[in-house]
């Protein structure tokens, strides 16, 4: 990278090859890829490996055309692939892209594929039509997800599933929730509108920003007046609605957004769980800023001996862990990083943990049960096959949000234990 000016598009285009590089070899940009890059450059790096990722199989279907062989390098294929991305992304630009992706092509993989990279991208803007009508014939390609993921939209919202895909290629909206112990949504707006920034309310709570901007851009964020989360997730929160005063329990908590915006909304005993101690300690940062307070522990929510002290609980959050397909433009990774066997695997765990928080519910108690998943085996037909399990348990309220403009996609059922 010393070859490069660091402020140069070219030095941001070997950064965000590295970092798809990373991911397509099994790596998720969970695990701070992005963290390695220089602060200065993080935004325009990230831009770059979003817009990338969210091309799932398009590029890739490009350069299986424009390439002879693989590239020995994994580092020079993505490379290309964050050089595609941009060119298709900023039409007005592409000379300088060709000329900044060439530079790049110096340094990455030794500078071994420099006259490649040159000749694939040039070769791209000659047969560019021509590609893109071959593209047509392809639908996981065109669609931008894998085949398998297409196949379960299909069969899952015949109706919906372009509307669903579509979405998940597009950046995802900005939404906010607002500390309603500290101000209220209308209030707020209007602080946003002197601020020259526009927003529109979602729901009864929410608000949408038309354009996302850094939260330090929003007035009172630090001291604890708003945070940034989906108006989806916040159906958390007005879906348990428990009452002042209820023992609750956030099982898989970090980092921390629906037990915040539960406190906001109720005076609450809330123990707050997740499994790895960094993950906690983002949930305190949270509450610090927002001022609320809960127990916070790191524990396996499954492992009931190893945290519960065997008091039941009023109401239970169950947010468990799930593919992220009703998320993936936020999480654009995942459409390389899951397989299909991964939803089965997804589901048993949930199953094992919906089995065990059923226990602490007391008799007449709630547990509402959510995913940001689109697909039925974690959704749907994971609630029926715990109803068969579970005489005591009955249905109160379930919704399935698809993404679109306004939100993310989630799954959400209440469930009620008979005394």
């Amino acid at each position: 990278m010393s070859r490069l000016p660091t402020s140069s598009l070219a030095a941001a285009l070997l950064h965000a090859a590295r970092v798809v590089a990373a991911v397509a070899a099994g790596r998720s940009l969970a695990d701070g890829l992005l963290d390695r890059v220089p602060a200065a450059a993080r935004p325009a790096v990230q831009d770059l490996v979003y817009s990338t990722l969210r091309r799932y199989g398009r590029d890739d279907f490009f350069l299986a055309r424009l390439l002879q062989r693989p590239l020995p390098a994994p580092e020079a294929h993505a490379l290309l692939l964050v050089a595609l991305a941009r060119l298709e992304a900023r039409p007005e630009h592409v000379h300088t892209t060709v000329d900044q992706a060439v530079a790049a092509a110096s340094v990455a993989a030794e500078g071994r594929f420099t006259g490649v990279v040159n000749g694939v991208l040039r070769n791209f803007l000659r047969r560019r039509a021509e590609l893109v009508a071959a593209l047509a014939g392809d639908a996981a390609s065109t669609a931008q997800h894998p085949a398998w993921w297409l196949q379960m939209l299909q069969e899952a919202w015949p109706q919906q599933w372009q509307r669903v895909v579509a979405a998940g290629n597009g950046p995802p909206p900005m939404g906010l929730r607002v500390n309603r112990r500290r101000s209220g949504r209308d209030a707020y707006a209007a602080r946003l509108a002197e601020a020259g920034i526009d927003t529109r309310a979602v729901g009864e709570h929410a608000l949408a920003l038309t354009r996302p901007v850094p939260v330090d851009h929003l007035p009172g964020f630090a001291d604890g007046l708003v945070s940034v989360q989906d108006p989806g997730a916040q159906r958390a929160a007005a879906i348990l609605a428990p009452a002042a005063g209820s023992r609750v329990l956030d099982a898989c908590a970090a980092p921390g957004g629906k037990a915040a915006h539960l406190l906001e909304c109720a005076d609450l005993d809330l123990l707050a769980l997740d499994l790895k101690p960094v993950r906690c300690r983002r949930i305190s940062e949270n509450l610090a800023r927002l001022g609320l307070t809960a127990t916070i522990r790191a524990a396996d929510c499954a492992d009931l001996p190893s945290w519960w002290d065997g008091r039941p609980f009023d109401a239970v959050l169950a947010d468990v862990p799930c593919t992220a397909s009703g998320v993936v433009r936020r999480h654009p990774d995942a459409k390389w990083l899951r397989r299909e066997a991964d939803v089965a695997s997804f589901a048993a765990t949930q199953a094992g943990i919906l089995d065990a928080l059923w226990q602490v519910v007391r008799p007449g108690g709630k547990l509402l049960y959510a995913t940001c998943s689109v697909f039925q085996p974690e959704n749907a037909g994971q609630i029926a096959e715990f109803l068969g399990r579970q005489p005591l348990a009955s249905r109160c309220h379930e919704e399935q949000l698809l993404p679109d403009a306004e939100h993310d996609g989630f799954y959400y059922c209440l469930l009620e234990k008979r005394a």
